[in-house]
């Protein structure tokens, strides 16, 4: 997602650095003119703003903290904008490390996906203190149609979790309508059609039940990293004590989901778990 998002604000004449884990991510953005860094480090020494989307609590905290951190190279007034879906903990954990140095912070997770990105309509949950968002609402700008300040430091982590549970709940309940109307025989396209024209309409069905009643389980967004998401939520709830019944069920399918192998396959995949004999390998048992 990175990706597109800085051709955003390339195209909308900011000047780039940048920096993957990986050389060869950032080939594309070098050919838009964008000075490429050797560590985080010597990234914010040339940024006022870094913002990164990487995968997990821990690589952020290693890209903010660890050695070569941006931590070593941001000047006081310097901010960064994590937009990486992480838990809460680790957001107030580098916000506050932060704090002491001067530097602001933001944990600003998206909604919206690949998609999202490619066409700047990410949807943009912040958390962190508000006048360090509005240094760095014009360039959020660049990135999404929507920019909403939900509280302090892990507020936008929060939110992006209850995002993914609404979001990945629904993929299982579609899974389950259409197990439920492939067992009856029926065919799932005009299910999908009926559905979408009366009040179970929904993105997800309509995406995703697209996704199954095509059979097509390709990585859109691949499911291990919604098992990820999951798994910050249910840590979240246990610390909480908030029960989230429908949450654990899905977070079951989502783990029978890893242990068949599918975890670089699309979340519509969830359907095969309500299909014994559609798993992978099955057919080798």
């Amino acid at each position: 997602m990175g990706r597109p998002m800085a051709g955003h604000l390339i195209a909308a004449g900011h000047a780039l650095a940048v920096w993957a884990r990986r050389p060869e991510s950032v080939a594309p953005l070098a050919a838009l003119g964008a000075q490429v860094c050797a560590t985080p480090a010597a990234l914010a020494q040339s940024c006022e703003v870094v913002i990164s989307v990487v995968t997990a609590s821990a690589d952020v905290e290693a890209l903010a903290l660890g050695p070569q951190g941006l931590i070593e190279g941001f000047a006081p007034g310097g901010i960064h904008v994590d937009m990486s879906t992480i838990a809460p903990g680790t957001a107030r954990k580098v916000a506050a490390r932060y704090a002491e140095n001067g530097i602001g912070w933001l944990d600003a997770p998206v909604s919206g996906g690949e998609i999202g990105a490619r066409d700047a309509t990410l949807a943009i949950m912040a958390g962190g203190e508000a006048t360090v968002l509005a240094r760095v609402r014009p360039l959020l700008a660049c990135l999404g149609k929507t920019v909403v300040h939900i509280g302090p430091a892990g507020a936008g982590q929060v939110a992006k979790a209850c995002n993914q549970m609404i979001m990945v709940n629904a993929i299982q309940a579609c899974a389950e309508a259409m197990r439920l109307a492939g067992a009856h025989g029926v065919d799932l396209h005009k299910v999908r059609e009926a559905l979408m024209g009366g009040s179970a309409a929904s993105r997800v069905l309509d995406v995703m039940g697209d996704r199954m009643a095509r059979r097509d389980f390709a990585a859109g967004i691949q499911s291990r990293l919604h098992h990820k998401d999951f798994a910050i939520l249910m840590e979240e709830a246990r610390q909480l004590g908030a029960p989230l019944p429908v949450a654990a069920q899905t977070w079951q399918q989502l783990n029978a989901l890893m242990a068949m192998g599918c975890g670089r396959d699309d979340t519509a995949s969830l359907l095969r778990m309500l299909e014994p004999g559609q798993w992978p390998g099955a057919d080798k048992e």
